[in-house]
């Protein structure tokens, strides 16, 4: 395939998808794949966020502070489905070092949409390495918007911090 096939390909754009292309040689031959990556606005990320707020918000006045973030993990999860937002609990993302695959994996409490990630805790308070694993999160998956919801609280809107990547 030409050079000039190549940079059309890197140019298709259609409606909200983006495609996105990879070139690697192998004995003699290039190789093209293609990946459908999803183009959320940051307007649509801002209004998923103030639902996940929401949902997060009734899941707190449903089952009030001190339980287990396991716990708070499944009802948020239900919450999102009631709502008809796709989310899905403990998401595997493969760990990838200079281009490498390491075999090791580390999971993501709830992934809405395929771009927001929510880490849930259920603490007396948010430490800096809660912060420093929601922010390495988002650089490691390449995503823009973050959440890191405290449940441990009396009033969620206190445990609900918001972190973004290139947004």
């Amino acid at each position: 395939m030409g050079s000039s096939k190549i940079k059309s390909l890197r140019l298709c754009v259609f409606a909200a998808k983006k495609f996105e292309t990879a070139e690697t040689q192998s004995r003699g031959e290039i190789v093209i794949t293609i990946k459908n990556v999803f183009m959320m606005t940051s307007n649509r990320l801002n209004e998923l966020s103030k639902e996940i707020l929401d949902a997060a918000i009734g899941v707190h006045r449903e089952m009030g502070p001190g339980l287990l973030e396991s716990v708070y993990e499944l009802c948020l999860l239900k919450e999102l489905h009631i709502r008809k937002i796709h989310a899905e609990n403990q998401v595997s993302i493969p760990l990838f070092y200079k281009g490498e695959n390491l075999n090791k994996e580390f999971r993501i409490d709830i992934l809405v949409e395929k771009e927001i990630i929510i880490e849930l805790k259920a603490v007396d308070f948010i430490l800096p390495v809660d912060e420093a694993q929601i922010i390495s999160y988002l650089k490691l998956t390449d995503k823009k918007l973050g959440l890191l919801i405290n449940f441990n609280v009396p009033l969620l809107k206190d445990g609900f911090n918001r972190y973004v990547n290139n947004f």
